[in-house]
This record gives C-alpha cells, sequence and structure tokens, in this order.
C-alpha cells in the first residue's frame, strides 16, 4: 500500500465528503417529487477506468455502490475539460440499467491529467414510451421503454449541447421535471469538480491518485476479512418473482453461493430465459455488474456495518450468468422493470448468505408494493399532473437478533415516503389511508416487520396509475428456523359504487372520477418458533395494533384481549400443546409449496438444459408451452423427475415445425 493508514483515513473520508456534497446539491435542487422526497438518485467519483472509489452514506439511493462505469466512459473518444457526458441506453456500456436512469459524469483533469470522475444518476418520472413513467412489465422490447441515447457529450468544453436535450424534452411527458433535474445533476457533477480540486490542493495530486487506488484495495481486503469468517460450502437459494408478464408464469431466479476461504462465487445457472417482458436486467454479462451484486453488498455491509463503500469490495466475488437468461439478456429486450428482477435477486443472495450464517442475517423482507406514479388532469386548469407518489414497502424480516422493522422497506428504505401534504400538492389526489397493516407481519420468536397500505381517490377521467415492481401476491417473504412466511400483497380497485375489483400483479391501471386504488405491499417473515416469543411481547404487539388478538391466539398461543389482559391457563395450555416445527434453514408459504410439488428441482433442470440449447428468440416461447403442456397433465401422470418436462418439450417440437428447423439449423452451425 503507497498510502499511511491515517493519511488514507483522512482521504477516505474527505472522498466521501466530496460524494455527499454531491448528494446534497442534487437532492436541494431537484424538481421532480422521485428525485427531492423519494431520493432515486446517486452521486459519485469513480477511478479514470470507472470504477467508484467514494458514495455518501446518508442519501440517495444505496444500491450502485461499486457500478463500473467503464463500458460507458469507454464510448467517448476523448475528454476535455469543461466536459459533462450523459446516457441513458440500458445496451450501451451497461452503465444504465433502464431508460429513466439518466446517468452522467463529468472529468476531473488538474493540470491536464485526468485524476477522477464525478458521477451520478436520477431516475426520471417518465422518458416517454408506451406509459406514463415508461415502465410496465407488459413491454416487450426496449423501444416501448421511452427515448435512448448512447454516450454523448451533453456539454462540450462548457458548452451545452442544446439539440439533445431539446430533443428528450420533446419525447418526455413532464419536460419541466426532466430539466430541472438535469439542471440538478449537471450542478452536482460540477460540485463534485470543485470539490475535488479542493482535496487535490490540500494533499497533492499524487497523494490522492495514490490514495484512490489503495481506498479500494482496502475494500477488497476487508470484504476478504469477512467473507473468510463464512463456512466453506457451497448454499443455495431459489425464489420467483409472480408471473413474467401479463397473465403469465411464475419467473426462477436461482442461485449456488459457493465460498472458498475469502472468495465467493455466484453462480446463476438455473434463472429463467429472458422474457417477453419487462423484466430482463441489463448486466451484459459482466461478472460483477452492480445489479448481480446488490444483495452481496447489502450481506457484507450487515455482517460488517464498518466495511468501506467502494467498489473494490466487488473484487473478491464473480458471477457466473449465462447469456439469454432474464440476467443477462440480448438486445432488443425490454428492461424497464429490471428493479423488480434486481430486488427479488437481493432476497435470493441473501437467502444464500442466510443459508451460510443463518444467525446473523435475516430472513425474506416483504418486498411486492410497488413505486406509484399518477398521470392525472387538474380539474381546475385542466393542466396534466404526473408525479411519483410513493414507494409502498413493507417490513424487514426477522432475525437471530431480533424482530423486522416495520414498514421499513429493508434492502428497499433508501426509497423515501413522501409527506401526504406533499403528494396531495403535487397531484391532485385524496389520501384516505396511509398505515401499517396489522397481522401482516410473519409469525416468528423474531416477527416479521408490518406491510404498508396506501389507499387514494382519484377525481378525474382518464387517470392513470402506474405500480412499479407490483409483486409477492403469489409467493410470500420465506421464513426460516421455524418462524413463518409474511403475508402477501393486494392491489385492489374500488369502484364508486363500492365494488372491489382484485388487480393481482397488474401495474397500469385506467381510473376514473370517484374510483380509488388500494395498494398493500408484502409483510417480511418471522424468524424462529412464534410460540418461543415471549408472552409480554405478544401482549405489547396487541396493544400496538401490530398483531390482533386472534392471531396472537392462533398464530403464538397466547390467549389475550384487546386491552392486553392475558389468560395464562388458556395460554399455558396452547403452548404446552404445541409442536415445534422442524428446525428447518427456510419455510415457505402453502402456494409456494403446491408450486414447487409440481416444479421441482428436476423439472426445472431438465428445462434449465433443454432451453439453453435453443436459440435465444425461441426460449420464452417454448418454456410457457412446457408450462402450459404440464399444468394440461393429470396429475397422476407428473412425477417430477424431469420426464414430464422432457414430455412436453417433444411434444412442442412436433407442433411447432419451426422450432426443430432452429434446432437443426444450431447443431449444424457447432
Amino acid at each position: 500500500m503507497r498510502t499511511d493508514p491515517v493519511t488514507l483515513k483522512v482521504l477516505e473520508n474527505h472522498a466521501q465528503a466530496v460524494a455527499e456534497s454531491m448528494a446534497y446539491t442534487l437532492f436541494r435542487t431537484a424538481h421532480s417529487t422521485f428525485v427531492k422526497e423519494t431520493e432515486d438518485f446517486t452521486t459519485g467519483l469513480v477511478t479514470p477506468s470507472g470504477m467508484t472509489f467514494a458514495s455518501p452514506r446518508d442519501l440517495g439511493a444505496t444500491w450502485f455502490i461499486g457500478l463500473d462505469y467503464a463500458g460507458a466512459l469507454s464510448m467517448i473518444d476523448d475528454y476535455e475539460e469543461g466536459d459533462i457526458c450523459v446516457t441513458n441506453d440500458p445496451y450501451s456500456g451497461f452503465v444504465c440499467t433502464h431508460t429513466p436512469d439518466m446517468h452522467i459524469w463529468k472529468p476531473i483533469f488538474w493540470e491536464g491529467e485526468l485524476v477522477a470522475f464525478a458521477v451520478g444518476h436520477i431516475h426520471n418520472t417518465d422518458m416517454g414510451g408506451a406509459v406514463p413513467a415508461s415502465l410496465s412489465r407488459a413491454n416487450s422490447e426496449v423501444h416501448q421503454e421511452g427515448v435512448r441515447f448512447r454516450p454523448t457529450k451533453l456539454v462540450s468544453r462548457g458548452v451545452l449541447n442544446r439539440q439533445l436535450v431539446d430533443t428528450i424534452m420533446l419525447n418526455v411527458r413532464m419536460p419541466e421535471q426532466n430539466r430541472g433535474d438535469l439542471n440538478a445533476q449537471i450542478a452536482a457533477v460540477n460540485t463534485g469538480e470543485a470539490k475535488m480540486h479542493e482535496m487535490i490542493r490540500k494533499f497533492g495530486v499524487d497523494v490522492v491518485k495514490n490514495g484512490i487506488e489503495d481506498l479500494l484495495d482496502v475494500g477488497e481486503a476487508r470484504a476478504r476479512a469477512v467473507i473468510a469468517d463464512l463456512p466453506d460450502g457451497d448454499f443455495r437459494f431459489v425464489d420467483y418473482l409472480d408471473e413474467d408478464g401479463p397473465d403469465g408464469v411464475p419467473v426462477r431466479l436461482d442461485l449456488t453461493l459457493r465460498i472458498r476461504g475469502d472468495a465467493i462465487v455466484m453462480d446463476f445457472t438455473g434463472s429463467d430465459p429472458q422474457l417477453k417482458s419487462a423484466l430482463n436486467m441489463p448486466t451484459g454479462g459482466n461478472p460483477r455488474h452492480i445489479l448481480l451484486m446488490v444483495g452481496y453488498n447489502y450481506c457484507l455491509y450487515t455482517l460488517d456495518p464498518s466495511i468501506p463503500l467502494n467498489g473494490g469490495i466487488l473484487r473478491a466475488a464473480t458471477c457466473i450468468v449465462p447469456e439469454g437468461t432474464v440476467l443477462n439478456p440480448h438486445y432488443p429486450a425490454a428492461v424497464g422493470m429490471r428493479s423488480l428482477t434486481c430486488g427479488r435477486l437481493q432476497g435470493v443472495t441473501m437467502g444464500a448468505f442466510h443459508a451460510a450464517a443463518p444467525d446473523r442475517l435475516p430472513v425474506g423482507a416483504a418486498g411486492g408494493g410497488g413505486i406509484v406514479n399518477v398521470r392525472t388532469f387538474d380539474a381546475r386548469s385542466g393542466k396534466l399532473s404526473m408525479a411519483s407518489i410513493d414507494p409502498v414497502t413493507g417490513g424487514a424480516g426477522g432475525s437471530a437478533l431480533g424482530d423486522g422493522t416495520d414498514g421499513s422497506g429493508a434492502n428497499s428504505s433508501f426509497l423515501k415516503n413522501t409527506p401526504v401534504e406533499i403528494n396531495e400538492t403535487e397531484v391532485p389526489i385524496k389520501f384516505r389511508r396511509y398505515s401499517l397493516v396489522p397481522d401482516s407481519g410473519g409469525p416468528g420468536l423474531a416477527r416479521g416487520g408490518m406491510a404498508t397500505e396506501l389507499e387514494v381517490e382519484v377525481f378525474t377521467p382518464d387517470t392513470i396509475v402506474t405500480a412499479r415492481n407490483r409483486d409477492r401476491s403469489v409467493f410470500a417473504a420465506w421464513g426460516g428456523n421455524g418462524g413463518r412466511p409474511g403475508a402477501t400483497s393486494r392491489f385492489t380497485r374500488i369502484t364508486p359504487a363500492g365494488e372491489a375489483i382484485d388487480l393481482g400483479n397488474t401495474d397500469v391501471v385506467p381510473l376514473g372520477p370517484g374510483d380509488i386504488f388500494n395498494l398493500t405491499s408484502g409483510g417480511g417473515a418471522g424468524w424462529g418458533d412464534p410460540f418461543e416469543r415471549p408472552v409480554e411481547r405478544v401482549v405489547r404487539d396487541v396493544l400496538r395494533g401490530s398483531v390482533t388478538p386472534s392471531a396472537a391466539e392462533t398464530e403464538y398461543g397466547v390467549v389475550v384481549d384487546a386491552d392486553g389482559q392475558v389468560d395464562e391457563a388458556a395460554t399455558a395450555t396452547l403452548r404446552t400443546g404445541h409442536t415445534a416445527p422442524e428446525p428447518a434453514t427456510f419455510s415457505y408459504n402453502d402456494r409456494r409449496i403446491a408450486f414447487e410439488t409440481v416444479w421441482t428441482d428436476e423439472n426445472y433442470a431438465a428445462l434449465t438444459a433443454a432451453l439453453a440449447a435453443m436459440p435465444v428468440h425461441w426460449r420464452h416461447y417454448v418454456k410457457r408451452s412446457v408450462f402450459e403442456h404440464v399444468a394440461a397433465m393429470p396429475a397422476t401422470e407428473r412425477r417430477g423427475d424431469g420426464s414430464e418436462v422432457l414430455a412436453a418439450i417433444d411434444a412442442v417440437k412436433r407442433r411447432v415445425p419451426g422450432l426443430a428447423r432452429s434446432l437443426d439449423l444450431a447443431e449444424a452451425a457447432e
């Protein structure tokens, strides 16, 4: 290491302060609610080669730590002082992850030498495209997800590219929001440049340059120390998205975590093929792409909260992610809903780490609520009104260390809620309910965090609500060590006549005057046998409204009334007669258990192997066809050993001659 430890720590703090100054500038000058209230943005500093070495701790999104800008940086031929570059294309350099994410970077020079880049992104409320807010799982190709532009110079030697800006603003629904947020981004990277110059003046350019690389080395060393403290072995976890599109079938995410000494391999083989919906994650096959490793970062932070926030921690792990899968799709697959897939993948990664360290990490977080956008019209002025009003996140999972936090969002908790008063000022709607949901947290010795419920009334025709990341209405958050799964999520439309319509996982809903929508997230899962939860804690839950008296009796074996009075004799009888659950690492809800009775590991292994041998553009079609074939089989003919999958694939080949010809051509090409 070229820098002494004391100086390096001082440099780390200075670099983080620069990143936080950038974040504060952006936060205070942004226009859209989604940036200035929800805080879906990032700022940071990266090396000349593109790796993050400084990020804020207290502002903005925390899940892009380690995002590699190298691919995007290399698409600009030359950099000069005063340049600022921008892109939002998910397939250009694989730095953007869907079109609303506008990434921006500014080279920082010192006496003509490139020292670093100031970088960051915001999530624009809208980038045009097929639906308001641009994102829906129903989109089938990236062209439907709004205007895109490759890495290009937004500002060249201090001169703004007005033609580019005008083209962007022409294609979006609320250009004043986009332009205001873009100005805030420009201000943020200018702040980063100025603060980095101050840092160089204080320490000298050589000390700063060496310190930047040493910070990454320290991050790697600290990550390896955390990993070395985990047991060697292979730890596998599987979870599902409810469906791969409208009226679809589940999407499987499969991870085998291989821990050997101080290094990790994360093998995603077995995850589903790329989809004809917007749930694909554009990683370009980068073995350390941040979308694949967010959960890895979170687990390392949990195991060592003092670990440096830089890209060096990613060096201790490598991902295996097959091409043509939902985690490594081919262009032009739609990717707008990648945040849902990434969120579930974080849980999958946490599940695998939980298997390695069940007493140190929590069980499943809630998920399923969605990020709500409303496009409507002001009844008085007749003008279009559009805003992101809230992320509806549920509670964290319980753990050996205690209960999950209620309504926290857990791994999505960086998304802040917006005060009701601000939302009703931004958009002409009425909030009828915004609350926590009793009995939604999974029962356990450590209870899961409660779900969040949002209920809103609209007043004008042609109102469109988008609820990005709707999920967990089928597969609930998973419990552990005898703890129970969390509650599933719900999405309901209530008509003026009072009719309640279940919207399932629909994420784009047209509403009319007097319509109400109710969106309830899932709940966090529980850890440990609920009947071992101390009676006084169950009573406290009842008094707080977290658990109803009926659930206290059935789920915890505590007979208590709404005033907190315990029937000690009845409670003792229930608890004495209780049979403790098997000490399994994981527990799942009934619908997942029923699904995996048919879709066993053997069936999925046969399907994965068969699809991997097919051209990418056939895989999703064949997967859907196989699911239909297996669903139509009599239960007595299902063996779960892969044979029904192979029979289904043969049936598809016979029915669809084009598939057989494509396979013959693929074999001939090999």
